[in-house]
């Protein structure tokens, strides 16, 4: 997912920031690397910690949109590895030969190719994000659906001892979401990435060895 934009209210007008303070040396180093978002780097971080992703592993990516994410489990995987993304926006950047990405709903995917490759995943990956409003506890509870609907894909495709990663919006059901995960999952850790922006909600779901 793209990140989202900050609002800030000077006086009484919304303005949306832009240009270099927005562009973080993060956000330069991504457009330096080749990467589309600076979110790739918080994938990167979860990586080196919890060791989610392995070499010839096949990953699920859901809202893989602009396609950092797709790129870096790419890297990871290596050629004989395959990464699968499917988002409702389009990826409009080169990917690897490695990589296939469906737009669409993720829970009305008809390709039966991509079906048929997912069926059996070592890795789910979600960075879904609703379209925020501003009111925090609405934005919560957008998150905790779509985090529902990833989970419900990790329990349909992914294997037995799998991995799954999952973003989600600090609120008020974010304890009712990490038992649910809990009760999937050998291990299930909370983890905030250094390159999240301070003022951001998110959090991450790191759930190891699918029971």
């Amino acid at each position: 997912m793209a990140d989202r934009k900050k609002v800030g209210k000077p006086g009484n007008r919304l303005v949306k920031k832009s240009g270099p303070k927005w562009a973080d040396h993060l956000t330069r180093q991504a457009q330096a690397e080749n990467y589309p978002a600076r979110s790739v780097y918080k994938l990167k971080e979860i990586q080196q910690k919890f060791h989610i992703i392995k070499k010839n592993d096949t990953v699920l990516d859901l809202g893989c949109s602009p396609g950092s994410w797709l790129l870096y489990a790419a890297s990871q995987v290596g050629s004989q590895g395959r990464v699968l993304g499917v988002d409702l926006k389009a990826v409009d950047i080169r990917l690897p030969a490695h990589v296939t990405v469906v737009q669409g709903d993720i829970l009305q995917i008809k390709a039966i190719d991509f079906l048929a490759q997912a069926a059996g995943c070592q890795v789910v990956l979600s960075d879904m994000a609703p379209a925020t409003t501003g009111r925090k506890d609405v934005d919560a509870l957008r998150s905790f659906e779509l985090c529902k609907m990833a989970l419900e894909m990790a329990e349909r495709y992914l294997v037995v001892n799998g991995n799954f990663v999952c973003k989600i919006f600090q609120g008020n059901e974010f304890s009712m979401f990490e038992k649910q995960v809990t009760k999937k999952f050998q291990e299930c850790r909370i983890f905030k990435p250094d390159s999240c922006r301070k003022q951001s909600k998110e959090i991450y779901i790191i759930a190891k060895n699918k029971r």
